[in-house]
């Protein structure tokens, strides 16, 4: 990537594996997250689904801070029940739960979004199961729909919640007005929106110039209707984003 510099929107605390990567290609990263993990106001009602949870038959992550946040949480008041499967949205969240011990995963090959894990055959019948999705608050509602569709007992597990930090972006502008900034990443329309919001006008330009690399197509579809020129869809993960922004300047140098 001959250090040219990438804009890094995930949250601080999972972006440590992507810089790495960057850096690791040559890259600079440029760390700006555009959102903030907390916990959600209130607790109890997921404190009072962990006390029941093996009444469940399958607990269902969204995302590696599901798996974080969740396991964390379940752990702090109790074992995990050993008839309970478990299951993932896309490799890398399937990857975090083998990284806290769970070795068996459901999850699917391709593809990092409900469509994909829901196009599983473990998931087409599910009549009479008890199915926990471990999610963030104002998450899409797809899945839970869908497996209610199919039968499923299903019931929410929120155990985060996504806000705008507040911070300031004159550091990043700074950056932008020197020619320094060479590509942004987006992981989320989430994050997207946050970062139009936070380098507000003067930042727009810049952001709707420089090539955006986001790994699916309901984001780049979210950039292209906030004008941005170029947008780059990549396979999923942190390694899928820094192989397209590799392939990417390769071509363009």
């Amino acid at each position: 990537m001959a250090g040219r510099g990438v804009v890094v929107t995930r949250p601080r605390e999972q972006a440590g594996r992507l810089c790495e990567l960057i850096e690791a290609a040559s890259g600079h990263p440029i760390l700006f997250p555009t959102l903030e993990i907390l916990d959600p106001p209130d607790l109890q009602p997921l404190h009072a689904l962990i006390d029941r949870l093996e009444g469940f038959d399958v607990a269902i992550f969204v995302s590696p801070t599901a798996v974080q946040r969740g396991l964390a949480l379940v752990r702090a008041r109790r074992s995990l029940p050993s008839r309970l499967r478990f299951a993932a949205i896309g490799q890398g969240s399937a990857r975090e739960l083998r990284r806290h011990g769970v070795d068996d995963v459901l999850a699917p090959e391709r593809g990092a979004d409900s469509e994909a894990l829901l196009a599983l055959a473990e998931f087409a019948d599910v009549r009479n199961r008890a199915v926990a999705i471990f999610r963030g608050l104002g998450g899409r509602e797809l899945l839970g729909d869908t497996l209610r569709a199919r039968g499923a007992l299903v019931e929410y597990a929120q155990c985060y919640r996504r806000v705008r930090p507040r911070a300031d972006a004159e550091v990043l502008m700074q950056a932008w007005r020197r020619g320094e900034v060479h590509a942004v990443t987006a992981t989320s329309r989430e994050a997207l929106a946050n970062l139009v919001e936070m380098v507000g006008a003067p930042g727009r330009r810049w952001l709707l110039e420089t090539p955006l690399f986001v790994p699916h197509e309901r984001i780049a579809e979210a950039a292209r209707s906030l004008g941005v020129a170029e947008v780059v869809v990549t396979q999923p993960g942190d390694e899928g984003l820094v192989a397209a922004m590799i392939g990417h300047f390769s071509r363009t140098s």
